[in-house]
């Protein structure tokens, strides 16, 4: 097992390097923008990445973890090191009683029925848990997400459930070859973010915009995101085996 301790150093020592660059570079952006560093929060996603790995990255100070398949969370969370957990990818509602309580914060969701069973749950467990609406904002057939036109209606929708409360946006724009395009993206999920943030809310407290992943976290806090979702940039291509 030697060679697998020396892997496992060396996968830390990049990790560590990984993540003060982002930091740093996080921190850049945000100034740019008139906002503080702290403003902004940095989600590793977890997907296919070891624990032991993740629970290095928590040492260093990684403040919230994202997993994208339930069966895959469900086999490492109790590994897990105490962090903020978050569940960020497509959400069927079968799996919805596998995450509820479990998870601080839901990101992915994208229809009415979705939230609907989701506060099922979670007042049968007399929790509430917060979520993001997710929005298609580059109207991609590829891609969930609730197309922007259709999100007013959604909300007010929402805002009627009792058990859930909504506490933002998430996105994933169209791939770009271009900053100016990519930020295009950004800059109408941002005023989107604003405009729901403009309602007077029953069961929503509107704070997080999530936004930006490994190859567009900065132009995405530069256009507001104070949430961003990165994991190759930290943990390095996903091909870790044991």
């Amino acid at each position: 097992m030697e060679k697998w301790s020396d892997e496992w150093k060396t996968r830390c020592e990049t990790l560590r390097d990984n993540y003060l660059e982002i930091t740093d570079r996080i921190a850049a952006a945000a100034r740019r923008s008139g906002r503080r560093p702290e403003d902004i929060t940095l989600l590793a996603a977890t997907k296919t990445v070891p624990v032991e790995i993740v629970n290095y990255g928590i040492e260093l100070g990684i403040p919230v973890i994202g997993e994208n398949k339930v069966q895959e969370f469900l086999s490492k969370e109790t590994e897990y090191l105490p962090c903020t957990r978050h569940f960020i990818g497509h959400l069927q509602t079968n799996k919805v009683r596998q995450i509820v309580g479990k998870v601080s914060m839901i990101h992915s969701v994208d229809r009415l029925k979705l939230a609907q069973e989701i506060a099922r749950v979670s007042s049968d467990q007399g929790i509430t848990t917060d979520i993001l609406i997710e929005v298609n904002i580059g109207r991609e057939e590829s891609k969930s997400g609730i197309m922007p036109e259709q999100l007013s209606e959604l909300v007010e929708q929402i805002d009627r459930l009792q058990g859930l409360c909504l506490r933002g946006l998430m996105a994933i724009p169209p791939i770009c070859e271009k900053k100016e395009q990519i930020r295009e993206y950004f800059s109408r999920m941002y005023q989107l973010f604003i405009d729901i943030g403009a309602k007077k809310l029953d069961n929503g407290s509107i704070q997080y915009l999530s936004m930006g992943m490994s190859g567009d976290y900065e132009e995405a806090v530069l256009e507001g995101a104070n949430l961003v979702r990165i994991g190759s940039a930290l943990f390095g291509a996903r091909n870790y085996n044991k």
